[in-house]
């Protein structure tokens, strides 16, 4: 019944369903989604994604944009594409710097691949398509509508595996994120309950993303792979094509192949009565989550250690050692990264730029600086031990310098964590700063103006014009 009771719940969905602060989580989420998605494309992986399927003739007329292109609508389509080709590429970008959104108690990062596919349909339902008769303008309610189904659904379902199928090395991201995007859009497209169930059928086979990849390209590929197959299964299931009813319980379905224990019944039941979308927290740090208590615990140290009129260098610091909770290792453990996306997994390399540059933005987690010489040296000193009495949003930070002195710091709650989110003000700067790099600070103004206003537009399809 699980497929069943999915879809049944998000065909009925209406936006007066959603409480107040569910919106302002949906619009957050579908912001700082943006941000991500435009300043990531400065990265290798979507322009390599984008320039491979224009260059092998993949896509149709465009009709969705490529969020961090910095061309306006009328530079002849530069900047634009069909919606599968926009919302793999968006989808790409938005995931490829980590640093998105995330649902602390599954890992998954929900606005990624919901989002992605979402942006893209209905930029492509505003345009007149030959043969098929009016634009339709969809408002910013049924935008957020939509997003929330996608985004509850593929949480609920993560829950519903969590942490078995993560344990596994599934990218549970990517894995739930499919059928998410197919039940986002389903409901966007107005699919009844027996088309969008075989929607979600259509989804859950196309089940992509291993841990292994994780500092590679290949890692944000699972996004927009994810993001392209929940478009496409929708499109699928609205011109008849079939599935499975029962694809997610069925015995030989999603639930039971890519986990070793489901509880999905429980957790549906829930839909929309606990909204796990509230839950939803915000990257202050483009890495792995997990390492995000020792990088405030060190960029700490670091304004105290220069407050205390001392030196931070190779010379004046004698070890560095870290306490952390046992799935930092698991999941961050590289301890001689060689590229950027390798340092967002590597809490050697992201304990020695807290402390030596006291920040970890996206410039700290270049090709250039995870082979600095200097900052290479100084993940060297970096000793970690593991604790199991330590949360996943704490750490004990400390340094030992040359001189005989110490400096300690614990981190009850990180930034960024459900106990210590970031402000509105800090959620802002982050956007500003990510998308001004790729497009211009002018232009990242009314990006901003534009998106944090979604739920208020009438043609959320026009929204790519307003910057």
């Amino acid at each position: 019944m699980a497929t069943l009771t999915l879809a049944s719940w998000a065909t009925n969905l209406t936006y007066a369903n959603l409480t107040a602060p569910v919106i302002d989580a949906a619009v957050k989420s579908i912001y700082n989604w943006a941000g991500c998605a435009i300043g990531g494309f400065a990265q290798g992986a979507p322009q390599i994604a984008l320039n491979t399927s224009r260059a092998a003739g993949f896509g149709g007329p465009p009709t969705s944009s490529i969020l961090g292109l910095n061309a306006s609508v009328g530079d002849n389509g530069y900047g634009f594409a069909d919606a599968q080709l926009a919302a793999f590429v968006n989808g790409i970008a938005s995931h490829v710097d980590d640093y998105d959104d995330t649902h602390l108690a599954t890992l998954i990062h929900p606005a990624g691949v919901v989002a992605s596919a979402l942006f893209a349909i209905t930029e492509a339902e505003s345009q007149v398509k030959e043969g098929k008769g009016q634009a339709r303008a969809v408002s910013g309610p049924e935008f957020l509508t939509a997003f929330v189904a996608g985004v509850e659904a593929e949480l609920k379902l993560g829950l519903s595996v969590y942490p078995e199928h993560y344990d596994v090395g599934w990218h549970i991201t990517s894995t739930t994120g499919s059928i998410g995007a197919a039940v986002a859009v389903g409901k966007l497209l107005g699919l009844d309950t027996e088309h969008l169930q075989h929607a979600i059928g259509i989804a859950s086979t196309q089940v992509i993303g291993m841990q292994a990849f994780f500092g590679s390209m290949t890692k944000s590929f699972h996004i927009g792979r994810a993001t392209q197959s929940g478009l496409l299964a929708v499109l699928l299931a609205q011109n008849g094509y079939t599935s499975s009813l029962t694809a997610l319980e069925d015995k030989f379905g999603w639930l039971h192949v890519v986990s070793t224990r489901e509880n999905a019944t429980a957790e549906f039941a829930e839909l929309g009565k606990t909204w796990e979308i509230e839950s939803n927290t915000f990257k202050p740090f483009p890495c792995g989550i997990v390492m995000h208590p020792t990088i405030d615990g060190a960029i700490q140290l670091h304004n105290q250690t220069l407050s205390e009129g001392k030196s931070i260098s190779t010379d004046s610091i004698k070890s560095i050692d870290l306490r952390v909770n046992p799935e930092v290792l698991v999941l961050t453990g590289q301890t001689n990264p060689q590229t950027g996306l390798e340092g967002k997994f590597s809490i050697y390399h992201a304990a020695a730029v807290g402390l030596l540059y006291g920040a970890a933005t996206p410039a700290q987690f270049t090709d250039q600086v995870v082979l600095n010489e200097t900052v290479v040296s100084m993940r060297k000193l970096v000793k970690v031990s593991t604790d199991d009495s330590v949360a996943e949003d704490q750490a004990y930070v400390s340094i030992a310098f040359s001189d005989g002195s110490t400096l300690e710091k614990f981190v009850e709650h990180a930034i960024g964590s459900l106990a210590n989110p970031l402000t509105e003000e800090e959620l802002r700067t982050k956007f500003m700063d990510q998308v001004s790099r790729q497009i211009g600070s002018e232009r990242a103004e009314k990006a901003y103006n534009a998106f944090t206003n979604i739920g208020n537009m009438t043609d959320v399809g026009k929204l790519r014009t307003l910057f």
